[in-house]
């Protein structure tokens, strides 16, 4: 297959080694301003997946992130930060990653080169064509996430791809690809900085959007979120206090009373 791997591609930068902190800080930044702009020119095809899923979900659908390295560890970031910010099952949002949960810190050797490993991982959820899968890597070449794609679609689930080579066989593969071209990384190759970074904002966009259209979200108050500790107690008594128009001393009981904001303000209205 011929395309260009722009992530191999030569950095616009050298002689790295002989710059100063300031001109290294600088140049870093000088190219993580182009990320933005890049995720803005896909944010049709995100629009796309983030549909899908919302259909999906209201029938009981799951996503599924799966990637290697970088890419796993972000989708396996997001998928655990939605219970807490909106109060969701941790079984609706799943991040796979080759290797498994030793993976999350340490590399697992020769684990992302195993073609049939993430159709393993995700059987163990019992995965259905009623879920998502969402393949993550920068390359678009990495056999975990390939086979995994490959062997959801046979069995009917949808799937997209979030990779910084377009045309890559990930992108080939899917039925929606996200296609992020940040251009060559600072540091040739690693794919951790302005790569890494695209994504990130891709699945910050792909989950919130998610669940703001799910109804987990309330005017822009996260009233699902989980009260696990003092700050968020505190956040949700203050959205409590201003959606009711009460004090802070009467929206803290009602709240604790229901045990979340869209409880405390449905009971409270």
């Amino acid at each position: 297959m011929e395309y260009t791997k722009i992530t191999e591609t030569p950095s616009n930068h050298n002689d790295l080694e002989k710059m100063d902190s300031l001109s290294l800080l600088r140049k870093i930044n000088e190219e993580d301003q182009k990320v933005a702009d890049a995720v803005a020119e896909v944010i049709p095809q995100i629009s796309k997946l983030v549909d899908g899923l919302a259909e999906r979900f209201e029938k009981g659908g799951r996503l599924f992130y799966i990637g290697a390295g970088t890419s796993g560890r972000l989708g396996i970031l997001d998928a655990s930060e939605i219970p807490p910010t909106f109060g969701m099952p941790h079984s609706r949002v799943i991040g796979l990653i080759a290797g498994g949960d030793t993976a999350i810190r340490k590399s697992v050797e020769n684990a992302e080169d195993d073609m049939v490993q993430a159709w393993k991982d995700m059987m163990e959820h019992h995965i259905t064509d009623n879920d998502v899968v969402v393949g993550i890597a920068a390359s678009g070449t990495t056999p975990y996430v390939l086979g995994g794609i490959a062997d959801a679609k046979k069995h009917g689930v949808l799937t997209a791809g979030i990779t910084n080579n377009p045309g890559s066989p990930l992108a080939l593969a899917v039925d929606i690809p996200i296609e992020i071209n940040v251009g060559p990384e600072f540091l040739t190759g690693s794919t951790r900085m302005k790569s890494g970074t695209s994504q990130k904002l891709a699945l910050n966009m792909i989950s919130t959007a998610l669940m703001i259209r799910i109804g987990r979200v309330k005017g822009n108050k996260m009233v699902n979120m989980q009260l696990s500790n003092s700050k968020l107690v505190d956040r949700g008594t203050r959205y409590v206090s201003e959606g009711l128009g009460i004090d802070y001393a009467e929206a803290e009981k009602l709240l604790k009373k229901h045990g979340s904001v869209k409880a405390a303000i449905d009971a409270g209205s």
